[in-house]
């Protein structure tokens, strides 16, 4: 019976896709394994010095939420936590869960939350990560049911140590989920997390009528830098450019900033009006041209707060931002160029693939359309 309780929480917790639906996993499992009504996962904030609820699953009392946004106690208020969580570790016992009930004699801040919320006992059992304490798993019977025994905490114990080996499994998948949509050297988000949420951006443009928009970004200068002082100097230059779009891109609420690839860098956003965006996009290129050793950046802008024509697809939106960077390189613009607002750009982005020359749209006095992507 226990050991299908255990196969049970292992897959519960693999099954999830999201942050949120592997603590109800987690929560829900752990409870069903111990026979409870009820089960929430916390995690130990030290910096807060307090523990933070994650999620109440199962028959929540009145106020409880099930993923609540602020639901924080603080360590002082329950001793019991350095109690087991350090002084018997400190003694060899090593971590083990224990056992409250309402009607107990000595009322603790569990013995309190019992009774308020109308239950009759609880097991809390430790989730040690690394040698560290993470959090507890917390488990309740109502009123009335057969209290925990000293065998439910042992077997806490086990299942609690099923979640922390889940949740290591999940930091691990999280950190190559991050990885694959990082840039390495910057730290911004990559041109693969750029298109997966313009993709989002898009639908969500399709379905609410939302405003989407991408600034595009050519950092000026780049190749004279690395051949008078080399690369690593170059690419000093291309985090020191990430730091300013990403504070410039903190503006929009939502933002993403990434590095498309070598010079190249953009901002997309959603929500924000088309003049707002702009605004930043203005404030990008003044403390671009105030870089040391840069020589400013050329920026093109394109929303569907504009008028850009139809938006057939996320590709269209990215040759027009694309198309209007380009404007703003031949140009040598100090500030950003906009697609709607510069009638050159829509006529750029939107002819056929064959008269589109990137190398002489670039080299060229007069403007040639930008290449498909």
């Amino acid at each position: 019976m226990r050991l299908r309780a255990v196969v049970a929480l292992a897959q519960g917790m693999a099954a999830a896709h999201t942050p949120r639906e592997f603590w109800r996993a987690a929560a829900l499992g752990v409870s069903a394994g111990l026979g409870g009504s009820f089960g929430a996962l916390s995690v130990w904030e030290r910096d807060h010095g307090r523990l933070r609820v994650l999620v109440n699953a199962g028959e929540r009392a009145p106020g409880e939420e099930e993923f609540p946004d602020a639901e924080t106690y603080p360590v002082h208020q329950f001793p019991e936590i350095t109690e087991f969580l350090h002084e018997r570790w400190a003694l060899g016992a090593g971590p083990h869960a224990w056992i409250e009930t309402a009607g107990a004699e000595r009322v603790t801040g569990r013995v309190e939350g019992l009774r308020r919320r109308g239950r009759g006992a609880c097991v809390v059992a430790p989730i040690v990560l690394h040698g560290r304490a993470w959090g507890e798993l917390y488990v309740a019977r109502p009123l009335g049911a057969k209290p925990f025994t000293s065998e439910d905490a042992d077997f806490a114990n086990v299942l609690a140590a099923v979640v922390a080996a889940g949740i290591a499994q999940a930091q691990r998948l999280e950190e190559v989920r991050k990885l694959a949509f990082t840039d390495p050297l910057t730290g911004l988000a990559n041109r693969r997390a750029v298109d997966a949420r313009l993709d989002e951006a898009i639908e969500r443009y399709r379905s609410d009528g939302s405003v989407v928009s991408l600034v595009v970004c050519d950092l000026n200068g780049l190749k004279r830098v690395n051949d008078t002082h080399g690369h690593a100097v170059g690419d000093r230059l291309l985090e020191r450019f990430g730091s300013v779009l990403s504070r410039c891109g903190a503006r929009l609420r939502g933002a993403l900033a990434a590095r498309l690839g070598g010079d190249e860098f953009c901002l997309l956003a959603v929500g924000p009006s088309a003049d707002e965006v702009v605004a930043v996009a203005e404030e990008l290129c003044v403390r671009a041209a105030e870089l040391e050793l840069g020589e400013g950046v050329a920026c093109g802008v394109a929303s569907t707060g504009d008028p850009i024509g139809p938006l057939k697809s996320a590709r269209r939106l990215f040759r027009l931002a694309d198309a209007a960077q380009y404007q703003a390189k031949a140009a040598r613009s100090t500030k950003p160029v906009v697609a709607g607002r510069d009638g050159a750009v829509i006529r750029l982005a939107d002819a056929p693939p064959g008269a589109r020359d990137r190398r002489r749209f670039r080299d060229a006095p007069t403007v040639e359309p930008p290449p498909e992507r």
